[in-house]
């Protein structure tokens, strides 16, 4: 009978456990803990194979194999227990590492380094494991704000739904940068255009395409705002439609946006609010892309890092980063409202969440 396993990581030394194997109660929404790793360094960010087989991790480090790199980490899964196993490590191909995304034939993993403000794609061999990136680009430049944008920071890259293009949104430089994905040669061609801008001192983190693929979505680490983008898959190209807040009106506190998923349906878009500490609810309207900000409900902890829908989008799963525990949401499918489901669980710096039916 099929299940839905939890894999949740967190910044974590060689002596500590960084990444725990759960499984999810479909019923109460309860998590039980069914494998614990330790002895990987801050596995911060991961992706798992489409077939479930394999999981790939960054290792949010300052020198990996005696270079000032990151690395990357590759696990084989056990299809019994999903419990990963060790394949082999790589270096990230620059500093500070973290995300990771896989194209869809599965044969490149594709890396943002935000230390070094560089992406990279590594070829998968056939047992799952990394060999040395294939292609390294360094971006080059800066933005407005003296302190966070004084070089690039390349925060996540993504594919697109038709495999022909990635796009890496960089902190340090406000744009999304586009790459055409050369799977012969394993190399990130840059597109025409290389990039698509967004507000100055926004800081762009993280992307997610509309289910249907016509519309792209940005959110900002400092400008707290989803942007909305028209998306040409023929040409890469990203078209701003609009941009919204990820914060109710009238707060003046700190934050800063953090994570971007949809609902199965794609008729609700979520984010993160790491500072308000909440989760902003958005209603999408279908024919035009464009979002509604709906609520900000507490997302029941500080600093929600990371989150992830499972896959019936039955549940949303929060990672805190600084109270130490994971919650979990039921989701209203009519309405995308999020009620606390159950317990949290205590885990120590937990900062990526993934779920998948096995």
């Amino acid at each position: 009978m099929a299940e839905t396993r939890v894999y949740i990581g967190g910044y974590a030394q060689a002596d500590e456990v960084g990444l725990r194997v759960y499984r999810l109660n479909m019923a109460s929404g309860a998590l039980t803990c069914v494998h614990e790793l330790a002895g990987v360094v801050n596995p911060s960010f991961f992706a798992l194979s489409a077939d479930g087989r394999h999981l790939y991790a960054v290792n949010e480090v300052a020198e990996f194999q005696g270079r000032r790199e990151g690395g990357v980490s590759a696990f084989a899964l056990d299809p019994a227990t999903g419990a990963p196993a060790l394949l082999n490590q790589q270096s990230s191909g620059g500093a500070g590492p973290c995300y990771v995304s896989l194209e869809r034939t599965g044969r490149y993993a594709l890396v943002a380094n935000y230390g070094s403000g560089s992406v990279a794609m590594l070829p998968i061999r056939p047992d799952g494991g990394l060999l040395p990136a294939s292609d390294v680009v360094q971006h080059e430049g800066r933005s407005v704000d003296p302190r966070r944008q004084a070089g690039p920071h390349a925060h996540a890259i993504v594919v697109d739904p038709g495999n022909a293009y990635a796009h890496a949104p960089d902190l340090g430089l406000d744009k999304v940068l586009c790459y055409r994905l050369d799977l012969a040669a394993g190399r990130l061609v840059p597109g025409d255009p290389p990039a698509a801008p967004v507000a100055a001192g926004a800081g762009p983190r993280h992307l997610a395409f509309h289910p249907h693929g016509r519309f792209a979505y940005v959110i900002t680490e400092m400008g707290n705002t989803v942007g909305m983008f028209a998306y040409d898959a023929a040409s890469g190209r990203l078209t701003a439609r609009q941009t919204v807040a990820t914060l109710p009106a009238g707060f003046t506190g700190t934050s800063y946006g953090a994570d971007l998923h949809f609902s199965p349906d794609g008729r609700f878009l979520y984010g993160s609010n790491r500072g308000h500490d909440s989760l902003a609810v958005f209603a999408v309207r279908q024919a035009t892309g464009e979002l509604e900000l709906l609520a900000t409900p507490s997302c029941g902890g500080a600093f929600p890092r990371n989150f992830a829908l499972d896959p019936s989008g039955a549940f949303l799963l929060c990672a805190n980063q600084n109270s130490d525990n994971v919650v979990v949401f039921r989701r209203d499918a009519r309405t995308g409202g999020l009620t606390p489901a159950c317990d949290p669980i205590e885990f120590r710096r937990p900062v990526c969440v993934r779920a998948v039916v096995a």
